[in-house]
């Protein structure tokens, strides 16, 4: 039943942090900042992490673990209900648009006109830039994920110490085998949530759907990211509720099948051993601390897991704008896309790995070069990804002339040209139209048309002075789509990833099962500690913030506030983006390896602890350890029929 419930506290964690990673897009589009602050609301939840991980690692064991984890799912649930609270307190979201609402054919103040007198610029309105840049809205969100980070840092090692402390042996890398099925279902069940969310607009309900003049593809749709996190925050109170009946401590497993006597005498001498082992671990824990500094292979693997994460924060948070920004596509098609392609094949790539480490009994230093050598296939395959690369959309003004000639981007851009000057547009308000001749304007305005036909998204312009095409001179709502040719790649993307991530678990198993194994076994628990807490200061914490201020270097239009100052994004140069996200995760992740080969040097020459070279030493152990369990087995049967006989005579 522990196991259940613990299955299930695995799969609810799971499904909030892959939908918070999926919805970041939304959140930056609803709160208008820029991409460097959402990096730090995604740091936010390893900084929680950090707050409480040296609390629970030392007293974690020693309290009830099994109401510490319902404690902790309770919180998690509770973070995942402030992060929607903002959604409920700042009203609708009005995206930019020079198109209104109550627009209709008599009334066409957003097309082009001579006839009127407009700046160039919305008027500045002080309330408005109070209101909006003020209020700091995106700092409930960046509490509540803290908080859920906070909550996530029980479950994992109480979760797993519980059930190694009461599990038989034998039973107990099962028992950890099907956690990992949690691990595993939590993340599809996330993207499916996310896929169905940011279909649906942020404000349904309250809003006339037919009106709105965006479609999921635009960059200025937000959808309902509010609704995920309430259904999150439930799934984890309702995961948190049968820990709280669980009993402190468990008879261990095994140990009821022999006589009431023998029982309860084992039980004590187990707790007593336990409670020695964690008086041990607190007195012993600057030696510790200084065998470990010292142990070089330990200390390698982590500035080689450090370097190694920051790729892969990296790749897995920003994926979604990527793919977006680079194919096209609306993060709904996008985030389905990459659970369907990445998850199945990564689940398979786990269990054939320790499938392979069980069957052929590869010895630590095997499992070494198998992990260096899989990892390094997996990193060359990495560059295929520049090649799937598609060119930046043509948009007149940004990145080309009004002839549709490219032009050098980070210019000035020369947004007005002699078929719109006499028209009076806003040059900064960002809500495109695609002409008949494949071009994409900033507005229906800058592309000079003159007469609208229609409502909401099926709103079509006509007369547009800088369409230079045989056909009417129209243009639709929306940017103009990506070739065909741009799909196909994305799906060569998708199916090399899948690869990809294949590969990836392949070397994962046995790279951790190397990690665990070159520390000693009373050394382990503060190893992988201090390891989990170097990995999150220096890749978790900084990685998605300094590569978010990176990215925004990229971006070529931002959205305008009512205020005159800069939101969200619109537009990113993708050449730019393209090699900067895998330019940057791949210099990283090639830096690892350097390490890596100092590892394999050092392991070649030193004696890991708990594994012996010698053959022969270990044939002899086995045979003892066989002689001892025959022994053992025949005393315990003997002892148990000793049992049977009195109580039938009785």
């Amino acid at each position: 039943m522990f196991l259940l419930a613990t299955t299930c506290a695995y799969l609810s964690k799971a499904l909030s942090g892959v939908y918070m990673n999926s919805m970041l897009t939304q959140i930056e589009r609803q709160f208008d900042i820029p991409t460097a602050i959402v990096g730090l609301i995604n740091g936010s939840f390893e900084i929680g992490n950090l707050l409480l991980i040296i609390f629970v690692s030392y007293f974690g064991t020693k309290l009830h673990r099994p109401i510490m984890i319902g404690v902790g799912c309770a919180v998690m649930g509770l973070g995942c209900f402030i992060i929607s609270l903002p959604h409920f307190l700042i009203g609708r979201y009005e995206y930019e648009t020079t198109i209104s609402p109550s627009s209709n054919l008599s009334s066409n103040s957003f097309l082009c006109s001579g006839n009127r007198s407009q700046t160039l610029l919305p008027a500045p309105d002080p309330a408005e830039c109070i209101k909006e840049i003020k209020s700091l809205m995106w700092i409930y969100v960046m509490v509540g994920n803290l908080i859920r980070g906070i909550g996530e840092t029980p479950i994992m090692p109480l979760g797993i110490s519980y059930i190694e402390d009461f599990a038989k042996s034998e039973n107990s890398p099962l028992y950890i085998g099907i956690l990992k099925i949690g691990t595993s279902v939590g993340p599809l069940i996330g993207f499916l949530l996310s896929t169905f969310c940011a279909k649906i607009y942020v404000d349904t309900g309250s809003v006339n759907t037919d009106d709105l003049t965006i479609t999921p593809a635009d960059t200025r749709w937000v959808g309902a990211w509010w609704f995920g996190f309430l259904i999150c925050a439930g799934v984890n109170v309702l995961a948190s509720i049968p820990f709280f009946f669980f009993p402190k401590t468990l008879p261990k497993e095994g140990l009821e099948d022999n006589a009431d006597a023998p029982t309860s005498d084992k039980e004590e001498k187990h707790q007593e051993k336990a409670k020695e082992e964690k008086r041990g671990i607190t007195k012993d824990f600057l030696p510790f601390m200084k065998s470990l500094l010292s142990n070089p292979i330990y200390m390698l693997f982590i500035l080689l897991s450090v370097l190694h994460l920051n790729s892969v924060v990296i790749i897995v948070t920003f994926m979604p704008k990527y793919l977006e920004q680079q194919y096209g596509k609306s993060t709904a098609e996008v985030v389905f896309l990459v659970g369907i392609y990445t998850l199945p094949s990564m689940f398979v790539g786990y269990f054939t790995g320790g499938l392979i480490m069980k069957k052929f009994k590869i010895t630590i230093k095997k499992a070494a070069y198998i992990a260096f050598c899989v990892s390094l296939i997996e990193h060359l395959l990495f560059f295929i990804f520049f090649m799937m690369a598609c060119d930046n959309l043509p948009v007149a003004g940004l990145t080309t002339s009004y002839e549709g000639i490219q032009q050098p981007l980070y210019e000035d851009h020369k947004v007005l040209a002699d078929c719109n000057t006499r028209c009076n547009c806003l040059t900064k308000t960002w809500d495109p139209v695609c002409g008949d001749n494949g071009l994409s304007y900033m507005s229906a305005c800058l592309a000079g048309c003159e007469k609208s036909v229609g409502t909401g998204i099926n709103m079509v312009f006509h007369n547009c002075s800088c369409v230079q095409s045989s056909g009417s001179s129209s243009a639709v709502l929306g940017l103009c789509n990506k070739g065909p040719d741009c799909t196909i790649k994305l799906q060569y993307f998708l199916i090399l990833a899948s690869i990809g991530s294949f590969i990836y678990a392949l070397a994962v198993i046995h790279g951790y099962m190397v990690f665990l194994r070159c520390v000693k076994s009373e050394e382990k628990s503060l190893g992988v500690g201090l390891h989990a807490f170097c990995t999150r200061t220096f890749a978790g914490i900084p990685a998605p913030i300094y590569f978010g201020a990176l990215v925004d270097r990229t971006c070529i239009h931002w959205g305008t506030l009512k205020c005159g100052e800069p939101g969200a994004c619109r537009m990113y140069d993708i050449n730019n983006l393209r090699r900067l996200y895998l330019g940057l995760s791949a210099a990283l992740r090639g830096s690892s390896y350097l390490p890596a080969i100092f590892i394999l040097i050092l392991m070649r020459r030193a004696q890991l602890p708990g594994e012996t070279d010698s053959p022969e030493n270990e044939c002899a152990e086995m045979k003892l350890t066989e002689k001892e369990s025959e022994h053992m087995d025949v005393h315990r049967n003997s002892m148990v029929e000793n049992d049977r006989e009195l109580k039938t005579k009785l």
